[in-house]
């Protein structure tokens, strides 16, 4: 820097201070040669001028002849300068002396300088006019100009000649040769030919001043170069020299930090930049290095800490990590890449990263494009390594961007997925097939079933429940029932065509789904299924155990619109309806079947049987009830229920209770019958004495929690006499339920409340339990009474249960009683009431009027 740039410049400088100084000294001549120019030519002015006043002052000649004037000085003592001689003539006599001056010029001129060019001579003429002798004359005073009077008549040091020339002087100055000339105009006799000095000066003074400024320069040159040279001097030992020695050692520590073994993270092991620099001789904190060497050795420290902490943190990391070029080949690659391509840095680097990867070109090319491109988003793409074992691997490939923002390398990270993604194969897997029998789950089956069908003519869906499954479970344990699960569906696979649906929809459910068969032939198959599950058996503890499976179908023809799920709902109502028939049965199922028809409609009527209660809309019917022989005073009823639905229509019982029933809201319906029928007691006081309404109690309420404490406050509430209420309960849920049963009845009993045995003779109950159980009617069947008059054993198994009935002081009621001859053969038999179309017909329990006290008794 210093030789390079500050010399130049100081050399440039030193060049235009001299010109410049040599330019002043040219102004400094020119104004010196101007001066010098204007004094010559004011002293020829002043010699003139005394010439003349000298000439005026002298005496006239005597006789007018030619005298000679003594010589006279011009100027006075301070000069040094010899004295001009001068001759007055007479003018006529100026051919004495060798001048022959024209006529015209004597005439017209005063005072004036004559060059006559025949002698080479110059002459200062003054003319005068004198009165001599009382004549006058002109005279003129004739005054030669001498080579000695020239050569003093200027500066004697600086002009060296002065010389009268004739002709016309030409301004500026001239230089040559170390000699400077000057011209200068003289005044002369006019009409005379012009006449000029030539000054010639000498140009050493100025040369000498020139080179004095150019030493000057020189002078100042040198000491700016010895200044300079210090300068490089000092820097040289002070800085330059210490920074050698600092890029020397870091040189050297660069390859000490690639080559350093990565065992320890450790500072003290690294090889920090002395003090002194390179050789050591230098007093870095004297020469000011010293914070320069601490900043240094800090930031060789951090790199250090970073470079390893980097290192560890690739070599620690379970991702491999390849650095790529420009040109699409591996520069780099971390240990975890070395072992997971099974090769070590030194083979890979240099190779085209596909070759690395096992993979095809493209993956170079696209990583040279993402390049290209220089996109600053991280790209993610999967890969698969064709290695000993197939991998899944996961990348994200991001460019490296130096500090201008260009792109200089690309990072690829690759992340081993193959266990991850065998998780989540197994996760799917899981999430569309049973884990037990391997078939499709319910979410699945579902999922499946609208696609299936949408590419079917005809379809025809079966639904399949096993029985005597809950056997096993219950026997051997849960692991032996999955075992069994898993052989009945392998048993249903084998047994179907390719291309059937079939899922498992929970417990011990299954559903299929053929297309395109007709119904004969969906039977086949659905026989050919339960043929083999049947076959199918488990030995736990030595003994064996098989399954049952019954199957529901639902078809759709061809010509029919497929609502699928409806279906499903339709065979699971057929299954249940195959269960009902026995083990392994089949049951297809018929939109006019009212069974199958009122569970098909269940979950429509739970809906509003759930809006009826919140809403009250609940509906009370009664249906009147006879007495035939009994000795009581009280007019019996039935209250029924009933439900309107959205038409007005009244619904049938069979419809809405066997819906309350399957979704467990039976209970809740009782409820509500019970506070309706306690509600028209108290707003009818006056059937208190005489009147015995009849409720139905379903097998769900009998034992139910807090059903005994519900009927209680709601007599408490209304303030009705339980004498006026009859609870119902079926012969068959008072046996299933018989210890809650009997605890219910003997508590209301005892607060005055009667019931009555319904149904009775239609379940498998014995006179044992009727002999246990606490009632005070029993309601025969109607199955038995409506064919009373003609069939002997209805009429036997009637009067038998009348007879018993009375010996044990239990009054019957008879059921079914349509006509006036069942009426009449139940007289004979001595029943007490008798109930049916016969008797009354159902009717509103608001419309209801009370007959007077005497016609009751009366009938």
């Amino acid at each position: 820097m210093i030789f390079g740039l500050f010399t130049p410049l100081v050399i440039a400088a030193c060049l235009v201070g001299n010109d410049w100084l040599h330019d002043e000294v040219e102004d400094i001549r020119h104004y010196v040669i101007e001066r010098e120019l204007a004094s010559i030519e004011s002293q020829l002015d002043q010699d003139l001028a005394g010439l003349q006043g000298q000439f005026e002052a002298t005496a006239p000649v005597k006789g007018g002849l030619v005298a000679l004037m003594p010589s006279i000085a011009i100027f006075g003592s301070a000069q040094v300068q010899p004295s001009l001689e001068g001759t007055i003539l007479p003018i006529d006599k100026l051919a004495q002396i060798g001048l022959n001056l024209p006529e015209p010029l004597l005439s017209s001129a005063r005072a004036s300088v004559y060059f006559d060019a025949k002698q080479q001579q110059a002459y200062f003429i003054n003319i005068n006019l004198k009165t001599i002798d009382t004549q006058p004359e002109t005279l003129v005073l004739v005054t030669p100009i001498t080579d000695d009077y020239l050569a003093h008549i200027g500066s004697l040091e600086f002009a060296t000649q002065v010389k009268v020339i004739t002709g016309k002087a030409k301004a500026g100055i001239v230089l040559s040769d170390n000699v400077i000339n000057a011209q200068l105009d003289v005044p002369t006799l006019f009409s005379q030919a012009p006449i000029y000095l030539s000054v010639t000066f000498s140009d050493q003074l100025f040369s000498r001043i020139g080179w004095h400024f150019s030493l000057v320069v020189l002078a100042l040159f040198a000491v700016m170069m010895g200044l300079l040279s210090l300068a490089y001097m000092w820097i040289r030992l002070a800085v330059a020299k210490p920074l050698q020695g600092f890029f020397s050692q870091l040189s050297a520590m660069e390859s000490q930090v690639e080559e350093r073994s990565c065992n320890k993270l450790d500072v003290k092991n690294l090889a920090l930049v002395s003090q002194a620099g390179s050789s050591g001789s230098l007093n870095s904190q004297d020469m000011g290095v010293k914070l320069l060497t601490d900043n240094i050795n800090q930031l060789l420290a951090s790199n250090y800490n970073q470079h390893r902490q980097s290192k560890m943190i690739l070599e620690s990391i379970a991702e491999a990590v390849i650095m790529i070029d420009l040109n699409g080949n591996v520069s780099d690659i971390n240990p975890y890449a070395e072992r997971l391509l099974q090769q070590n840095l030194q083979q890979a680097q240099g190779q085209p990263i596909h070759e690395l990867l096992r993979s095809s070109k493209a993956l170079t090319a696209k990583v040279s494009q993402f390049m290209q491109i220089g996109c600053v988003t991280p790209k993610a793409t999967t890969l698969k390594l064709n290695l000993d074992t197939s991998i899944v691997m996961t990348g994200t490939l991001t460019n490296l961007l130096n500090a201008k923002g260009e792109v200089i390398a690309a990072l690829l990270v690759l992340k081993d997925i193959t266990r991850e993604n065998s998780l989540n194969q197994q996760v799917e897997r899981h999430n569309h097939f049973d884990w037990i029998t391997g078939v499709l789950n319910r979410t699945a089956f579902e999922t499946q079933l609208v696609d299936y069908v949408s590419a079917s003519q005809s379809i025809a869906v079966v639904y399949f429940d096993l029985e005597q499954f809950k056997l096993i479970n219950d026997a051997c344990g849960h692991s032996v029932g999955d075992k069994m699960l898993a052989k009945v569906a392998k048993a249903i696979s084998a047994s179907i065509p390719s291309g059937s649906l079939l899922g498992r929809l929970g417990g011990d459910e299954f559903a299929l789904v053929v297309k395109d068969l007709s119904a004969l032939d969906t039977v086949r198959l659905v026989k050919a299924v339960i043929s083999k599950v049947s076959a199918q058996s488990i030995l736990n503890k030595g003994i064996c155990y098989r399954v049952g499976l019954s199957a529901g179908v639902a078809l759709s023809q061809a010509n029919q619109k497929i609502e699928v799920f409806e279906l499903l709902k339709d065979a699971d109502i057929a299954c249940d309806a195959a269960k009902r028939k026995g083990n392994n049965q089949v049951h297809l199922y018929d939109s006019r079947d009212k069974d199958l028809s009122y569970q098909r409609n269940a979950p429509k009527w739970a809906v509003r049987i759930v809006e009826a209660i919140e809403n009250n809309e609940l509906i009370l019917y009664y249906q009147k009830i006879a007495k035939l022989s009994s000795h009581g005073y009280r007019q019996r009823m039935e209250l029924l229920l009933r439900i309107q639905d959205p038409s007005g229509r009244l619904l049938s019982p069979a419809q809405f209770i066997a819906a309350a029933e399957r979704f467990k809201l039976i209970v809740e319906v009782d409820k509500e019958v019970i506070r309706k029928a306690f509600l028209w007691l108290s707003l009818n006081q006056q059937v208190w004495e005489d009147h015995c309404l009849s409720i139905n109690l379903s097998g769900n309420s009998l034992g139910a929690e807090g059903m005994v404490n519900y009927i209680l406050r709601q007599q408490e509430r209304f303030a009705i006499p339980s004498c006026c209420i009859c609870f119902e309960i079926t012969e068959t849920s008072a046996i299933q339920n018989h210890s809650r049963a009997m605890k219910m009845l003997t508590t209301l009993r005892k607060r005055g409340f009667s019931f009555a045995l319904d149904d009775f003779g239609s379940g498998f109950a014995s006179y044992g339990y009727l002999k246990e159980m606490p009632v005070d009617y029993v309601k025969i069947d109607g199955c038995f009474v409506k064919n009373i008059a003609n069939n002997a054993k209805d009429y036997a198994i009637v009067k038998s249960v009348n007879d018993v009935c009375r010996v044990m002081g239990i009054e019957t009621v008879a059921e079914f009683v349509e006509n006036q001859e069942i009426i009449d053969k139940l007289e004979i038999i001595g029943v007490n009431y008798a109930q049916g179309y016969a008797i009354g017909r159902p009717q509103a329990l608001d419309t209801y009027k009370v007959e007077p006290r005497n016609t009751q008794r009366t009938a």
